[in-house]
């Protein structure tokens, strides 16, 4: 199956293998089918959590699209399909990594000759298409998702749809009030609702079947209660249960009733993730976007994961922090490697590679959590990155080049296990102290803690005493790989005159320029010119490895800390400026590659084959192959909050 499918502005798509899924049992492909139908139920919510405008755009932009009798072949029609595809990428107007918003290539005058020329017997809002309009085309409004801005109002500055009429003040003196009733086990007060004020009067709509966005769980519900049939043991029955309840009753009590039930599911070859989870979209960190993942084991991937597993103690017990931000006994670490089957919501078409949930401290804390290496996307990615000369044009050397080649794959995969298994999975907070105090920073620091637990130990003999690698040099190609990105490749991603905004960017850059600083006396990292190109080596190894260790230390004593202070000085020193000089010429190299820095999937279909009684014999897979055909389906297949 060929990976790349497509190319258009700064994006690519790409399709990933359902490796091994016929030697899966009918029952265990049934179980599938029918989560992957509740995958997707929720996109519409993702769109309107997005951006309060997003789903009348989509609608808009999606019958002129289909309706529209002018000349589809002109420059002008294309780039209005473009911007289409762009949004869909996106779920929304504003840019799925960068946050801001997308400006399409047409002006106002020409989208108004596109709307003029189309049939929107379908749009119900007619009164509101000026409007929508300008929100597409002024550049004013609308401008950012999410700002991380720490010296404004962050609500008053970022226009996603999680809170409405509400200052930043007033949201965080509201939750605060609500944890302080508990001195632990506080449930994630605000992650399944919209906090509004009216007539003065702060008040939360609760995402749930008889509440706001409740066409949509409605049908999640409907196909998560088809799968129960088909669940390979009676813990899978029991979370999903547990998890319809909570749509039921959107009580924050039962979602964590259902974290601790999904974590303790161990048996099970399939597996999913569904609900209102992660908190990058929300610059506070509270509100969850819904998202869901479908996916099975690669039992023989999974052996590595389960060393780590196994061994977890050992690592906690090594780690070069403080023995006070250790935690005195690892529990429930457990840890796989999985082929994804069906992405939806936040998850898609841009995915993560890997997961560790849940995201409760005090669940992880006293129940452990669940880890996952995502192997059929990490290796569509690998596949597609061989061919298109980055490797190439940015390392330093031809040594470089070919460890990257020979290693770069189970050494990315290596540090994802341990990221994700090991680095979320690891250290405790003090007593009193939660993510909320790190603010707007906490995503940022959690991900940087993550990374330099997993740099801090692929570079470890105990990698090659497990059996995990055949040599160091593993984690040497991704040292070189995690330096050249921090500094160097991942520019490619940011606009010119632009700080980094996103987490994972800014953590990246925080870890590598932390170290390239702390290690410049000694030449540990080195920039140096070649043929007029900037490039960056790592001359010793073992000393970066120190400095790795170093900061980990620090960063988990700022998040056992709570220490907000701490947070916001190093993210805003090491993560957030750019080197202009360097980045206009990263960008220039980068442009004659004629490559988009971001990449995201289609997903495959499902197909119920069936005897001639009407009785399923089979569950097929189909590879699709057109990205506007799965979007314009999926807006009409699963539209359930369409305006």
């Amino acid at each position: 199956m060929e990976v790349f499918v497509e190319k258009f502005a700064d994006l690519k798509i790409l399709r990933y293998k359902l490796n091994a899924f016929e030697k899966l049992s009918l029952q265990q492909k049934k179980y599938i089918y029918f989560l992957s139908m509740a995958a997707r139920c929720g996109r519409d919510i993702l769109w309107d959590q997005n951006n309060q405008y997003n789903l009348k755009v989509r609608k808009l932009l999606e019958t002129v699209y289909k309706t529209y009798s002018g000349k589809r072949n002109q420059d002008i029609f294309k780039d209005f399909e473009i911007y289409l595809k762009r949004i869909w990428f996106s779920n929304g107007i504003h840019h799925h990594y960068s946050m801001d918003k997308i400006i399409p290539g047409f002006s106002k005058s020409d989208l108004l000759g596109f709307i003029e020329q189309s049939d929107l017997y379908s749009v119900t809002y007619k009164n509101e298409i000026d409007d929508l309009v300008d929100v597409i085309t002024n550049p004013e409004r609308e401008a950012k998702r999410v700002s991380l801005d720490s010296e404004k109002d962050l609500l008053d500055q970022s226009s996603m749809n999680y809170y409405n009429g509400v200052s930043q003040y007033e949201a965080e003196s509201f939750y605060a009030e609500k944890r302080k009733e508990f001195s632990e086990k506080a449930p994630s007060f605000g992650l399944n609702s919209q906090l509004v004020k009216e007539e003065g009067i702060l008040s939360e709509l609760v995402w749930r079947i008889d509440g706001t966005y409740g066409k949509a769980i409605e049908q999640i519900v409907f196909y998560l209660e088809k799968a129960i049939p088909f669940a390979e043991n009676a813990l899978q029955k029991k979370t999903i249960e547990i998890l319809v309840e909570y749509y039921k009753t959107g009580d924050l009590k039962l979602f964590d009733d259902y974290s601790i039930a999904w974590v303790k599911e161990l048996e099970g070859n399939v597996d999913f993730i569904n609900g209102f989870i992660e908190v990058y979209g929300d610059p506070l960190g509270i509100k969850g976007s819904w998202e869901s993942i479908v996916n099975y084991k690669d039992h023989e991937a999974t052996k590595r994961a389960v060393t780590l597993s196994e061994n977890a103690g050992w690592f906690e017990a090594h780690s070069p922090v403080n023995d006070d931000f250790k935690k005195e006994e690892v529990k429930g670490v457990s840890a796989k490697v999985i082929n994804v089957a069906m992405l939806g919501g936040d998850c898609h078409p841009y995915t993560p590679i890997g997961i560790n949930l849940p995201n409760s401290e005090w669940i992880r804390e006293e129940y452990g959590s669940k880890s996952v290496t995502i192997e059929n996307i990490t290796k569509a990615y690998f596949d597609d990155s061989l061919r298109n000369g980055m490797l190439e044009e940015f390392a330093a050397s031809k040594p470089e080049i070919d460890r990257a080649k020979k290693h770069g794959y189970l050494a990315g995969n290596l540090h994802t296990d341990l990221h994700e298994c090991l680095g979320h999975g690891s250290g405790r907070m003090k007593a009193g102290v939660s993510p909320e105090d790190l603010k707007n920073y906490y995503s940022t620091i959690e991900e940087t803690r993550a990374d330099l637990f997993a740099l801090y130990y692929i570079l470890d003999e105990k990698m090659i005493e497990l059996g995990l690698v055949p040599s160091l040099k593993t984690g040497m190609a991704e040292y070189d790989a995690y330096i050249r990105n921090g500094l160097i490749s991942q520019l490619t991603r940011i606009e010119p005159g632009k700080d980094i905004e996103e987490s994972h960017m800014r953590n990246r850059q925080l870890i590598a320029g932390w170290a390239y600083e702390k290690g410049r006396e000694n030449k540990v990292i080195e920039f140096f010119k070649q043929s007029g190109k900037t490039f960056i080596k790592v001359n010793d190894y073992g000393s970066l490895r120190n400095l790795f260790g170093e900061l980990l230390s620090e960063i988990q004593r700022i998040k056992s800390e709570g220490d907000y202070k701490a947070a916001k000085e190093i993210v805003e020193t090491y993560g957030v400026k750019v080197d202009n000089k360097l980045h206009v010429e990263v960008l220039a190299r980068f442009k004659k590659l004629d490559i988009a820095p971001y990449s995201g999937f289609l997903n495959p279909e499902f197909n119920l084959i069936k005897d001639d009684h009407g009785e399923v014999v089979d569950v097929c897979v189909e590879y699709a192959d057109d990205f506007a055909k799965q979007m314009m389906d999926y807006s009409e297949r699963f539209g359930f909050l369409q305006p």
